[in-house]
């Protein structure tokens, strides 16, 4: 029995990970822990459990499957400082596979998810001086360089959410490819990229309760109306998509500027916050030669 992963998939946040996890959980022979985000190698309270606990997700493996994990907290520096350290020592020779998004647009979905999940308050403008995680972990070269001084390019796959989206099923070969599948993979469209920050629903146990919960439906239907139901359900909805204020905009763009122009040097290409779709849509991506830690 194989009792240990082949790869991971180690972000980035918000960049269809989930939705990579279960196509690859859909392919015979390649078997993806049923705990999603098991989080080891970052969080202390998980690290603490042990490595049998880890190894343990992937019992149910068969003999020959290749084992993967996905844990986005692995690429959430400065949050969580030794994970790429305590993933060397257990795993050298571990592949690694890294997914960037346009960085303001996973900023924003970052933050529809923290305010859904009542970790972050106020609107984006002031979360977003508030959090610097919003915008430490759209900054991709940061949390790339440690991986690549330490396991060198040959063993992490860069992915793009844009090309995935637009060509699933080249993609998703070039994915197999990287972890040594052999069989062909078949991007299963019914399970296809989904967002599930577009229902901007935040968490509450009162709406749950008068709302959501399956076993109080035929009791809602015959004593609540739906009107009233959805009255109660828009409470707690974010209206629109949240907008960031034009200075702050720019600011970003600086930022993020910066630290693509990094990104892209390794990869041979010009990047902008401008020209980031249309370029990382139209073409794959591989590392260029030079220095790793550049």
């Amino acid at each position: 029995m194989n009792y240990q992963p082949d790869f991971l998939i180690i972000g980035a946040m918000k960049c269809a990970t989930s939705t990579l996890h279960d196509q690859l959980a859909m392919q015979p022979g390649i078997f993806m822990t049923e705990l999603k985000e098991p989080n080891f190698f970052s969080n202390d309270e998980q690290y603490s459990k042990g490595m049998d606990w880890y190894l343990s997700q992937f019992q149910a493996a068969n003999e020959r499957d290749i084992c993967g994990e996905s844990s986005t907290h692995y690429t959430k520096l400065p949050t969580y400082p030794q994970t790429v350290e305590r993933i060397y020592q257990q795993f050298p020779k571990i592949k690694l596979i890294y997914i960037m998004r346009h960085p303001i647009d996973r900023l924003v979905s970052q933050y529809i998810h923290e305010w859904s999940q009542k970790t972050v308050s106020g609107d984006i403008n002031q979360a977003i001086s508030q959090y610097p995680m919003l915008v430490e972990y759209s900054l991709y070269s940061m949390q790339l360089k440690p991986y690549l001084e330490t396991f060198g390019r040959e063993q992490i796959l860069p992915v793009f959410f844009e090309r995935l989206l637009n060509y699933k099923q080249e993609e998703f070969e070039r994915i197999c490819h990287f972890i040594n599948y052999q069989k062909n993979p078949v991007w299963i469209e019914e399970n296809d990229v989904q967002n599930a920050s577009l229902k901007r629903l935040r968490d509450s146990q009162l709406r749950d309760l008068i709302v959501e919960t399956p076993g109080l439906k035929e009791i809602r239907q015959n004593l609540i109306p739906k009107s009233w139901r959805n009255w109660v359900r828009s409470l707690w909805q974010m209206k629109e998509k949240p907008q960031i204020e034009p200075q702050r905009l720019q600011f970003l763009q600086s930022v993020f500027d910066e630290d693509l122009a990094i990104v892209g040097s390794w990869l041979g290409v010009e990047l902008t916050c401008e020209n980031f779709k249309s370029k990382v849509k139209n073409r794959m991506f591989g590392w260029t030669n030079q220095e790793d830690s550049n």
